[in-house]
């Protein structure tokens, strides 16, 4: 029965939130309103979930939902207004931080609600470790020296493979790290075609919906700084190819790519 099941996700989302579960608490509230979409318990755990994962759209947007369901409850009242203050102060600090540094890096904290489907690649690859402890748990910090340290994810379509480099300092540049993955060629790439010189870095610009090629000498901060370059929830993400391989060469066939 829906209505039980409603009440079963809810109550095990409570209890996963307790543990300092929330993503598996938000996975039952959101499960929870799969079955019942007005359920207001599951509504209110779902938004102090995303609260708590730094989703703040997403609480904020969870919160507008239950209101419309009840325009007087508290609760959401009070995650909306939290969420909107954080995201307002975030966003304030990264502005004052560039700013003082001289960085024009752009940062966009979630997707907005018209951004959701994201480009076909991310859609297509299985990304749920990078999307929970592993990118969640590494993020951008400034070393002793006053230098920032990114977490960057590296995609390989062709083979629906990744690579997470916790730590990429902004001055080292893309090569250094190509280098270092493919010392040893992986286990997935069986024609042996995944060597640093054999490699196109590009990176995707989804407003647009085109690709640029990234120089693989430059360093990250270069990278980050291009005007069309957006740092989507604290983690750089680049894409690599062959060079003139038939998957790279139908990929690239409905898409406006900005080469070197």
């Amino acid at each position: 029965e829906p209505e039980l099941g409603a009440v079963l996700h809810t109550n095990r989302a409570a209890a996963q939130a307790r543990l300092g579960n929330y993503r598996s608490a938000l996975n039952d509230a959101i499960q929870a309103r799969k079955l019942k979409p007005t359920h207001l318990k599951a509504i209110i755990r779902g938004a102090l979930c995303h609260l708590e994962l730094k989703n703040f759209s997403e609480a904020i947007a969870w919160c507008e939902e239950g209101l419309q369901i009840d325009p007087k409850e508290k609760k959401l009242m009070e995650v909306r207004a939290k969420a909107d203050k954080l995201k307002v102060n975030i966003l304030a600090a990264w502005s004052l931080l560039c700013l003082s540094q001289g960085w024009s890096i752009k940062l966009v904290l979630e997707p907005s609600n018209e951004e959701e489907e994201v480009s076909d690649v991310l859609a297509e690859m299985s990304l749920d470790g990078f999307h929970s402890d592993n990118a969640m748990g590494a993020k951008v910090h400034l070393d002793a020296d006053g230098n920032l340290n990114w977490p960057v994810l590296f995609l390989y379509p062709e083979h629906e493979q990744t690579d997470f480099i916790a730590a990429f300092h902004e001055n080292t540049r893309f090569i250094d790290h190509l280098m270092v993955m493919f010392a040893e060629l992986p286990p997935w790439d069986l024609e042996r075609k995944y060597l640093p010189s054999n490699l196109e870095l590009y990176f995707e610009d989804e407003e647009r919906a085109e690709m640029y090629e990234v120089n693989p000498e430059h360093t990250l901060l270069q990278v980050l700084q291009h005007q069309r370059y957006f740092v989507k929830a604290g983690t750089p993400t680049v894409l690599a190819f062959v060079k003139h391989s038939p998957f790279s060469k139908k990929y690239f066939s409905s898409k406006k790519v900005h080469r070197l």
